[in-house]
């Protein structure tokens, strides 16, 4: 049984009913169940399904306990208009994004996520650039890093662009525009006018116009992805009025982690040992015995394969740079083989960056400008929702004494 399901015995254990309850789950739309490969009378159940059900009821029993476990995957912990993720895909504000995907340009899905009228759409990436040349000159000489380039230009653009301390929706809208056109321009090294994604494509593959459009693609892909950690850090900056520059900055620096943003870099890094089946499995098989995730591979929101990965992978196998692809279908195999999990998001803009031969820093730029129109509409929300995020925290340390009590 793939890692993702449970048997209907495992699911009713789980959750300490009957077989007879877990069928009216299923029944009420509670559950989602299929039949087995190759035994059509079982069914198997998914396990997400399963865990969220079992947390609702922990919920009912413990409130504080379950607030604790929203904090990891578990029950929504606010509210947002934003993204949602259900079934195997996902919507950006009820339009299916990897519809979107297909033809939506960049600028059409900020305008979407922020909730733009049709007056503003017109103009709102039509703005004069904050920093001019000679200043993007000099931020370009701090770091041969785009990633550290992009953190340090956020607040030498902030402090000049005095319009973002207006913090009313019409005026947060423009500053988020304002703000992707800037990181667009850091990553160029020239005030970059025209599409974001011609920009990227003019900077990274000059002669290549048709890579283009699979830029534009990751960049629509990336825009949002509900309350991942960075739009949290995000919603947590914004909650206590810092300006949209700063939000972002918040943002981009949780982004930076390994764990987050930095996952496609450690994905790139596989492909590097796999040039053949064998080497590909010894290389994952190695990562696994020195207790490390495979980068790549498994999300905890698509039992079924990341639907990003998906079309950033056809994308890839495209390409005709099959010398470029191969070692990525040899670790896809591997992964689906030994850990039954598929591809992710990080592993989709691995593929097409040495598929398009981008540059190595590609993957994570991708995503973080991509994910900046997300970060500004969580932004946005929490400006216009005006409370403070302040969880409490659960007290595990030494208890004072009776004598410092009095």
């Amino acid at each position: 049984m793939p890692a993702h399901f449970l048997t209907a015995v495992q699911a009713a254990d789980a959750l300490g009913v009957t077989r007879a309850t877990l069928y009216a789950y299923t029944s009420r739309g509670q559950l989602r169940s299929e039949p087995v490969p190759g035994q059509t009378r079982e069914r198997r159940y998914y396990r997400e399904d399963v865990e969220r059900l079992k947390a609702r009821k922990v919920a009912r029993r413990d409130p504080a306990k379950a607030a604790a476990h929203g904090l990891h995957w578990g029950e929504p912990v606010l509210e947002s208009g934003i993204t949602l993720i259900h079934g195997d895909t996902f919507y950006y504000r009820g339009h299916d994004a990897v519809q979107l995907a297909e033809t939506a340009s960049v600028e059409g899905v900020a305008a979407l996520l922020w909730g733009a009228t049709e007056a503003e759409r017109a103009r709102l990436f039509d703005q004069p650039a904050i920093l001019d040349a000679r200043r993007l000159t000099q931020i370009g000489r701090l770091s041969p890093d785009a990633r550290t380039l992009l953190q340090a230009a956020l607040p030498i653009a902030g402090a000049a662009d005095v319009a973002s301390l207006d913090l009313r929706p019409a005026a947060v809208r423009a500053t988020g525009a304002r703000i992707v056109r800037l990181a667009t321009s850091v990553v160029t090294g020239h005030n970059a006018t025209g599409p974001i994604h011609r920009a990227l494509q003019q900077a990274w593959s000059p002669k290549r116009s048709g890579v283009a459009d699979v830029i534009r693609t990751a960049l629509v892909l990336c825009a949002d992805h509900e309350l991942n950690i960075s739009a949290f850090a995000a919603r947590c900056a914004a909650s206590a009025g810092a300006s949209p520059y700063d939000v972002v900055s918040a943002a981009l620096a949780t982004l930076k982690g390994h764990k987050h943003g930095g996952a496609s870099e450690r994905a790139l890094s596989l492909v590097r040992q796999a040039d053949s089946p064998r080497s590909a499995r010894s290389a994952v098989v190695e990562r696994l015995r020195h207790g490390e995730r495979l980068p790549g591979f498994g999300h905890p929101l698509y039992p079924n394969g990341d639907p990003r990965a998906a079309v950033l992978i056809r994308l890839a196998e495209a390409s005709g740079n099959d010398a470029a692809w191969r070692p990525f279908r040899y670790l896809a195999k591997v992964g689906i083989d030994l850990l039954s999990d598929e591809p992710n998001l990080d592993f989709g803009l691995a593929a097409i960056t040495r598929a398009y031969r981008l540059p190595d820093e590609a993957p994570f730029l991708l995503f973080a400008i991509g994910r900046t129109i997300g970060w500004m509409a969580h932004a946005m929300e929490e400006y216009a929702s005006g409370h403070l995020i302040r969880p409490r925290a659960r007290y595990t340390g030494p208890m004072p004494s009776s004598n410092e009590r009095t």
